[in-house]
């Protein structure tokens, strides 16, 4: 694995306003550009593709859905330079109307884990006051907490703060990881729009 995934502090920035498609820059703690995305505009399945920087010279994962449209939708993730099937999301359906939740499924299809928003209230909320309240989301894998992704507050900009420090025992792929975090920038970039 690269040392792009090597890091335990991530922000994860999508703009708002972009004509051709969302933009996402993925920095280290010291605000370094470590990946780079650019979804393109109206496509019926998300097909994300993160590369080491703006150039899209080194493509380093792929997040692609398996169906175009499924309200429990699956999205597999790949590394792109070896071909390695890393893991799976999959969307809780009925759950996420009211607060979102994801599985997180090792690359043979088990769960290993959960994503989840921190507050049934400020999800509730949240339904109603669309980009007012900033997410939360707690990573758990057998039932602990590792990894929290933040929403900041910010009409124009999303930015998500990953923090992966609690997982010192490495329990979950930072590849795996950081599609989530992406995954989870471009739905709430679509629910938004």
């Amino acid at each position: 694995m690269s040392n792009e995934f090597g890091y335990t502090q991530y922000l994860v920035r999508r703009k708002v306003l972009s004509v051709l498609g969302a933009k996402f820059h993925i920095y280290n703690a010291n605000q370094e550009l470590v990946m780079f995305s650019q979804m393109k505009a109206f496509k019926l399945k998300e097909d994300i593709r993160l590369y080491s920087d703006e150039s899209m010279t080194q493509e380093l994962l792929t997040i692609q859905a398996r169906n175009v449209i499924d309200f429990s939708a699956t999205y597999d993730v790949k590394d792109a330079r070896t071909g390695e099937h890393v893991g799976s999301l999959r969307r809780k359906g009925l759950k996420s109307i009211l607060k979102d939740e994801w599985l997180i499924l090792n690359s043979g299809e088990t769960e290993i884990g959960r994503i989840k928003e921190e507050s049934r209230l400020l999800a509730f909320l949240r339904r109603f006051l669309t980009g007012l309240i900033p997410q939360k989301y707690l990573v758990q894998i057998n039932g602990n907490t590792i990894s929290t992704f933040k929403q900041n507050f910010n009409p124009f900009v999303t930015k998500i703060n990953v923090d992966f420090s609690a997982d010192s025992a490495g329990s979950l792929d930072r590849r795996l990881g950081l599609a989530a975090s992406v995954l989870l920038c471009a739905i709430d970039g679509k629910q938004q729009g």
